[in-house]
């Protein structure tokens, strides 16, 4: 049993770094709030406590009357808006309605084609539009689990929020890249752990942890794992086991998760 014991804590231990190459963030967060998802949308600048029901049944007459090529990052006009205010209306997060396909735009799109069941890419193709004009809800992975919580699907790599029982906010994450890897604990896989959770506790701003940083985490196990904001949040799993999140999301995020409490699913 004392054997079993000094493998398992220096596990844990390293699951705390599970965030991000060791390093100063490339950048700072900027200020995003709770009110800019819905601002988004074009609805009230209120935080979407009051989220309107899952958004897969109507289709969307500002996308079938956009142009049907392809958008990609660096694009900007008419068509890019036309979308942004279409992921918003759907709970994706495109930063502001801007018509400029930024980063947070490119991550918002990611998320959509995870739940949509389409190849992400760097692009919105013909197939992505007619997916806007129809789209079908984010798989539910604890139907029964609450009005209000989190689920995050590994197979697809998205997180969804839920409040009063309707989806909040989607995002693309990217979680534990299955690698093995080694820290100042010692060494082991790179995993995300399955099962149900709440939230634990909520530390603001950069956090400096062994392998590098994480941003406003909201913590699930103990101190080691949290859902964390991160500037780089690839479409492979790519963490040391965190659950890392647009950093411009994680500037919100918290607020919309009571803490400690929140009920958190993760499945694969």
């Amino acid at each position: 049993m004392r054997r079993l014991l000094i493998f398992v804590l220096p596990a844990l231990a390293l699951a705390v770094a599970g965030c991000r190459s060791v390093g100063a963030p490339s950048q700072a967060a900027r200020p995003a709030t709770p009110s800019q998802v819905a601002i988004a949308g074009g609805a009230s600048a209120a935080a979407p406590a009051a989220a309107s029901p899952s958004p897969a049944v109507s289709p969307s007459p500002a996308v079938s009357g956009s142009p049907q090529g392809v958008l990609r990052p660096g694009m900007r006009g008419r068509a890019v808006r036309l979308l942004q205010r279409r992921l918003a209306a759907l709970k994706y997060y495109p930063g502001r309605v801007d018509g400029r396909f930024g980063s947070d735009t490119l991550e918002a799109v990611w998320a959509f084609e995870e739940t949509q069941g389409l190849h992400p890419r760097d692009a919105v193709s013909s197939a992505m539009q007619r997916a806007l004009a129809s789209p079908r809800p984010p798989k539910v992975l604890a139907r029964h689990g609450g009005r209000l919580r989190v689920e995050v699907n590994l197979k697809d790599q998205v997180l969804v929020l839920y409040r009063r029982n309707h989806v909040a906010l989607v995002s693309h994450v990217s979680s534990a890249g299955g690698y093995y890897f080694c820290s100042p604990n010692g060494c082991g896989d790179a995993i995300t752990p399955t099962g149900d959770f709440t939230t634990l506790s909520f530390i603001p701003g950069w956090v400096t942890v062994p392998l590098g940083q994480m941003y406003n985490p909201v913590f699930f196990i103990g101190t080691t794992f949290a859902i964390h904001g991160d500037t780089h949040v690839p479409l492979r799993p790519s963490s040391h086991g965190c659950v890392r999140i647009p950093v411009d999301i994680a500037a919100f995020f918290h607020t919309l998760v009571p803490t400690p409490g929140t009920p958190v699913y993760i499945r694969r």
